[in-house]
């Protein structure tokens, strides 16, 4: 796979990185973990500029993102979740994977879409809740490059300040995914401690 990458990246440049970014979020097992700090590596040895790097990663991505919210829109969520469990082994997803992203969707509206795309497993997966809920299309493009401007970017940087040792992403963004992750989850506690709170006033 890295093989892959650094060889189609060393043909094609920047259009081999909006390519792979955009291929990484139609078929899931392809890493951005892997592409982008692969590209802020080649930006540390002058071989490529910074904001081009991530101005083709952040296109790729968005374009990979627009088949899935359109996909969402024309199906139902129950068809999509029997057909990814017939045929997603080929993808990578399953139709578990389907009802995690929408109950993410459902969980937070919007702005899932914006964290969504920072949360390995639903950032690529939350564009079809999206279109499930019919999400205004305007809003669903906003929300998902302010996500991905970010995950992007903090990908490029790593790879850009770890040079050759840019394979160790990985285990940096295991770190950041679980404080994210984790700051997502005392939001929502704090949330629903609010909303159970209003309610027990108003019955009192």
């Amino acid at each position: 796979m890295a093989e892959w990458i650094v060889s189609l990246i060393g043909q094609l440049g920047y259009v081999g990185i909006t390519l792979l970014m955009c291929l990484e979020n139609l078929f899931p097992p392809i890493p951005s973990e892997l592409i982008m700090p692969l590209a802020g590596f080649a930006v540390s040895q002058g071989k490529m500029n910074l904001g081009l790097v991530i101005f083709a990663g952040v296109a790729g991505t968005i374009l990979g993102a627009l088949p899935w919210y359109y996909l969402g829109y024309r199906m139902k969520a129950d068809r999509l979740r029997r057909f990814f469990d017939r045929y997603g082994k080929w993808l990578g997803i399953s139709g578990k994977d389907i009802v995690k992203s929408q109950q993410w969707f459902q969980r937070h509206g919007n702005k899932a879409v914006l964290w969504g795309r920072l949360i390995p497993g639903v950032r690529t997966l939350i564009s079809l809740p999206a279109g499930i809920a019919a999400m205004n299309f305007a809003q669903f493009v906003l929300f998902s490059l302010i996500g991905i401007v970010a995950w992007v970017t903090i990908l490029t940087y790593l790879g850009f300040s770890l040079g050759k040792e840019y394979h160790l992403v990985s285990d940096y963004m295991d770190t950041i995914t679980t404080v994210v992750g984790i700051a997502l989850l005392i939001g929502i506690i704090f949330f629903l401690g609010k909303r159970f709170l209003r309610r027990h006033q108003s019955h009192s």
